[in-house]
């Protein structure tokens, strides 16, 4: 499984990508607001962050606009920009149609929003390159964001469709481990997650036994 980092901050980026298990970056418009900096010098520097460790990832830019035209308008100037830009559209009937006029011109696509199957199975249909199920807000709503990324990879199982499916709204590393074993293509996830990716107690105590056992060896040979 991919994994992802969902934010746009400059420095944890940075920090991701150096220990080089990072395979993209998912922004929205919210995430590039906080950092206070101009759309473009943002996507920009994150793909630049990334093309230092790696050449196979992905950036996905959002695009702002609702209606289809326009979207393709502003994915098109996005596209320009770097081969590894893919542009979010959000899971509307503009933003279907738009899904389709950027494959047509060989556009890779991330449909944002999706709480549905009959959403994931329609952005399937129209030729979208990820779909990002939003597992934490069906949790918050009182369903399983799981059991969604379930009935999506076995929808796309049946017919075929290629489409990643890409875990969002990723609230925990317990998210992370239940998208693995569903076998999700992706999971974006808050630097603050990935940091808990790393850790265990049992690891903390077993590191802090070895480090005493071997000063005590060295004192013991003096």
């Amino acid at each position: 499984m991919q994994i992802y980092l969902d934010t746009a901050s400059i420095e944890e980026i940075k920090k991701a990508a150096a220990t080089g298990l990072l395979n993209g970056v998912t922004t929205n418009p919210t995430l590039i607001m906080k950092e206070g900096r101009d759309f473009k010098t943002e996507i920009s520097e994150i793909v630049k962050i990334l093309k230092a460790h790696t050449d196979d990832f992905t950036v996905s830019a959002e695009v702002n606009s609702t209606e289809w035209k326009d979207m393709v308008k502003e994915g098109l100037e996005y596209a320009k920009w770097d081969k590894h830009i893919i542009i979010k559209v959000p899971m509307t009937q503009d933003g279907l149609i738009a899904v389709q006029e950027f494959k047509r011109r060989k556009i890779r696509t991330n449909v944002t929003l999706c709480f549905s199957p009959n959403q994931a199975l329609l952005a399937a249909k129209a030729g979208a390159f990820i779909i990002s199920p939003f597992v934490g807000r069906i949790d918050d709503a009182g369903a399983s964001g799981m059991d969604l990324i379930g009935q999506i990879k076995q929808i796309y199982e049946n017919y075929g469709y290629e489409t990643k499916v890409l875990v969002a709204s990723v609230r925990t590393p317990t998210h992370v481990r239940d998208a693995a074993l569903i076998g999700a293509d992706i999971a974006t996830i808050p630097y603050k997650v990935f940091e808990q990716l790393f850790s265990h107690p049992l690891t903390d105590k077993g590191i802090a036994q070895f480090q005493a056992d071997t000063a005590a060896y060295h004192q013991k040979l003096r």
